[in-house]
This record gives C-alpha cells, sequence and structure tokens, in this order.
C-alpha cells in the first residue's frame, strides 16, 4: 500500500510539472535559447539584466528602439537595461558605429544621444549608411570623424576631443568586450536581448517584435524567482 501511494504521489507531481510547462507560453528552444555557458552580469544581487545587442546601422534595431523604450517601461524596477554594441558586419559600417556607442559611453553622453543617433543614421540622413534614392550603401561610408562631428554639434564635445577618446585604450577594451560577449551569447542577429546572461531572445524566435517584449517580460518574471 505504501509503495502504492508513493507511485501516485510522484505521478501527480509528474504530471503537475508537465501541465505546468504545457501551460507556459513560450517555450525554450523555440521562442527563446539557453545561453550557455551562462555569462556574468554586471548588476548587483538582486537586480536583473536585460542587455539590448544593437547597431546604429541595423534598419531592424532603428525599428525595434521605440519597443525597446517601451519595454523599458513595463519592467519591474529591480530589471536594469544594458546596451552592447555589436560590429559583425563591417562592410554597413557597424564599427564604426560600434566604437561610436562606447566611446560615448566613456564620455558619459550615450544615453541622453542613443535614440538621435538612430535618427541621424535612418531619419534626417546626417549619418545614413544607405542611400535612400538607390537603397545602396553609400560610399564612402560615415567614419569615425564624421560621428565625431555630429557628436560635437548634439552635444557639445569638442570632435577632437571625441576622437582621442576613441582610439583610447579604454575604447579597445570595451569593443573587444563586446565582440565576445557577442561570440559567446551566439548572437547571429540584431536586435537580440539577452535575460541575465542566461537566455537569448530574437524576434525570428519570439514571433516579431511585440512578442519578444513578452518573451522577455516572462524571463525577467522567471529569473525573479531563481
Amino acid at each position: 500500500m505504501k509503495t502504492q501511494i508513493l507511485g501516485v504521489l510522484a505521478l501527480s507531481c509528474f504530471i503537475s510539472v508537465a501541465a505546468a510547462q504545457s501551460s507556459s507560453p513560450w517555450r525554450e528552444g523555440d521562442n527563446y535559447f539557453p545561453v550557455e555557458p551562462a555569462q556574468p552580469v554586471s548588476v548587483p544581487a538582486g537586480k536583473i539584466e536585460v542587455t539590448e545587442v544593437f547597431s546604429y546601422a541595423c534598419p531592424a534595431c532603428n525599428q525595434f528602439y521605440p519597443i525597446m523604450n517601451r519595454l523599458r517601461k513595463v519592467l519591474p524596477a529591480n530589471a536594469v537595461i544594458d546596451y552592447v554594441a555589436a560590429g559583425f558586419l563591417p562592410s554597413e559600417d557597424w564599427p564604426v558605429f560600434q566604437r561610436a556607442y562606447y566611446t560615448a559611453k566613456a564620455l558619459g553622453i550615450a544615453a541622453k544621444t542613443h535614440d538621435a543617433m538612430f535618427d541621424a543614421v535612418w531619419k534626417t540622413g546626417q549619418l545614413q549608411t544607405v542611400d535612400p534614392r538607390t537603397e545602396r550603401l553609400r560610399s564612402p561610408l560615415p567614419s569615425i570623424a564624421d560621428v565625431a562631428q555630429w557628436y560635437q554639434q548634439h552635444t557639445g564635445i569638442p570632435t577632437q576631443r571625441f576622437l582621442t577618446a576613441a582610439s583610447s585604450f579604454s575604447v579597445d577594451l570595451q569593443v573587444r568586450q563586446a565582440d565576445a560577449y557577442v561570440k559567446a551569447c551566439h548572437v547571429s542577429e540584431t536586435p537580440t536581448i539577452i535575460v541575465n546572461g542566461r537566455y537569448r531572445i530574437d524576434p525570428s524566435s519570439a514571433g516579431g517584435y511585440d512578442q519578444m517584449v513578452e518573451v522577455v517580460k516572462w524571463l525577467v518574471a522567471k529569473e525573479m524567482k531563481r
């Protein structure tokens, strides 16, 4: 009798776990992927890191940044949004914009110029990489000096100061660390979001930008229970 009771209890637990898994709206391996090995985070204990891997030169990231701003407003207070600039498409000028982001970050102006940089590439044309008439890449593409001039116009940071920072050891180090992080997380497209160094989500896996927001919210809630 005791053996039968234990068997029933075990079966009940199995059914409960299976039911919980089947009721989950998002599936690991389909809608999101584990990052193996998990990557270290740079937030204090009790905080959840939400990292967007992006490029200013990425048209999909340009479409996504207003949604990322919306995501910021709906995440819990202990979620911390971070950005990692990717540089894996040299032919489309990504390394230049990657270095620009880390230079702006080093100078303390990245947060207040983040959205405007997208606009400079995709709306105002000040730093456009694609000719809107031909839909082909511009030649030459914007250089780091062009970007420095843009930052001077919008922040007052002298062009030479920006260029000096752009070629500094600290910015070089951040660029290398970003490349290593992108590789370690197996990021192959942007925008991609990494939740707490443990899960990777992109628009293709989630099923779209709005669904991506929902998957991130769900994974953040999951991490809060760990």
